[in-house]
């Protein structure tokens, strides 16, 4: 995260566990928020990817759907402004 540009927005792929103890992030709780990991396509805080815009961050996401389907079961992965994730707004 140091590397990005704090003067423009990021958008970052993210997903809410929509149970307690989901198969995505086993011990969870129900609505925990989770960024996606660039490299393993599952939850995390770190190595996610960032993108200048909403529209290339959905590209990626499209791009990998097969995967976060397996790997993130029931719950959708959308697109995020990282600094309003950030701050528990999106």
């Amino acid at each position: 995260m140091e590397e990005l540009d704090p003067r423009r927005p990021h958008w970052v792929p993210a997903v809410v566990a929509p149970m307690r103890d989901w198969r995505g992030k086993p011990g969870c709780h129900r609505g925990a928020r989770y960024l996606v990991s660039e490299h393993d396509l599952r939850p995390t805080v770190s190595d996610f990817p960032a993108f200048d815009n909403r529209a290339d961050c959905l590209r990626w996401i499209l791009a990998h759907r097969m995967e976060l389907a397996r790997n993130l079961p029931d719950a959708p992965v959308v697109p995020v402004d990282l600094a309003r994730w950030m701050l528990g707004l999106s």
